[in-house]
């Protein structure tokens, strides 16, 4: 399977071994190549190439060591590389200089985008932070692949948090994609928190983001900011499940061997504040021991493969075995191999309440 989670070299990664590893073996090849030939062979030229492939992966005192390295080669008599007519001693030495600079930029350079790398990185999981394996009474496994590459956070949001009244969870996407989506992710995560701590029912979490929502959008001109979300409340003895969604589908209830999609009324999307549409309304599901509860965001529902076919996660879903974690592993690599193509986030969560966690 193709890994759609690893950087590449030309993304950022670190080279890999064998550029490391070239220039040495390209001297060591050409010193060998000279020592066994019984006649001169005018390949010197390929010493020149050394110092620039050096830029590539190290810094610039090594760089300079493996430059010094090939006007050494070039000079000593057994090697028979600097005859007339074979190499330019002169121009070798101006391109192992140069390379030298470049390597000290290079370095430099690198140093700092790892820098803000690493508190890019700090600030999006900031936003959306790890799960837990465990948040109250509810065993949770989550997975998030941004569609913008290089990129944690996107226009999708997840969390599960417990309060006063239970454990809620929220899964939800946001207008937009990427980066100038992730303001609005903010918001709604810091508004889905503090609600969880003080309002009574799914509904009322539901309205505070909303309103969220709203004021958000307030001083912005002609904004059509929105948001569709589906929140779940397991309340303190987690026996039931409470469910309001705003735009969003439903989870689907995995029980005894099969997948059902919840019959849950879908209300408005979150920050749309039409006139005359009545608040969502939530459903109450009871839950038997041993269900789970799998949510999807629109980029598993709506995949498609090569010829348009819609990704039949209900058919393919039973078909995982192992823990919560192996779940949205497996469905996220049947996704991937089924539409691989994919250009919008994608968020799974799979919740399996239970016993409360002792205190």
């Amino acid at each position: 399977m193709r890994d759609r989670d690893r950087r590449s070299w030309l993304r950022g990664a670190p080279p890999p071994g064998w550029v490391r590893v070239l220039p040495a073996v390209l001297l060591v090849g050409v010193c060998v190549a000279t020592l066994v030939s019984p006649d001169p062979l005018d390949i010197g030229f390929l010493l020149g190439a050394i110092p620039p492939l050096a830029v590539l992966s190290y810094g610039p005192a090594a760089t300079a060591v493996l430059g010094v390295s090939v006007l050494v080669v070039l000079n000593v008599p057994a090697f028979r590389l600097n005859d007339p007519g074979s190499t330019d001693v002169l121009t070798v030495g101006f391109v192992a200089a140069l390379s030298v600079i470049v390597s000290f930029v290079r370095s430099r350079r690198d140093a700092q985008l790892v820098t803000e790398r690493a508190v890019a990185e700090a600030a999006q999981r900031a936003v959306v932070p790890p799960l837990p394996e465990r948040v109250g009474g509810v065993r949770c496994a989550g997975l998030y692949r941004a569609a913008q590459r290089g990129t944690l956070v996107g226009g999708d949001f997840f969390d599960v948090r417990e309060g006063p009244c239970g454990v809620r969870v929220v899964m939800g996407d946001v207008q937009g994609h990427g980066l100038s989506a992730v303001s609005t992710v903010a918001s709604l995560l810091g508004a889905f928190r503090e609600a969880v701590l003080d309002r009574p029912d799914p509904e009322s979490v539901a309205a505070r983001l909303d309103r969220r929502l709203a004021v958000d959008s307030a001083g912005v001109p002609n904004s059509e900011l929105f948001a569709t979300a589906v929140v779940l409340d397991f309340g303190v003895e987690g026996t039931a499940v409470r469910i309001v969604a705003c735009g969003q589908p439903g989870p689907v209830l995995l029980r005894d061997g099969r997948a059902v999609e919840l019959d849950v009324p879908v209300g408005i999307p979150l920050g749309m504040s039409l006139s005359g549409a009545s608040p969502p309304t939530g459903v109450t599901v009871p839950l038997r021991p041993g269900d789970q509860l799998f949510l999807a965001s629109d980029g598993v529902w709506e995949a498609r493969d090569t010829t348009g076919v819609f990704y039949p996660l209900l058919d393919r879903i039973t078909g995982f075995t192992g823990d919560l974690p192996d779940l949205v592993e497996g469905v996220w690599a049947d996704l991937v191999r089924y539409a691989p193509a994919l250009q919008d986030d994608v968020t799974m969560l799979v919740l399996a309440p239970g016993n409360p966690e002792p205190r």
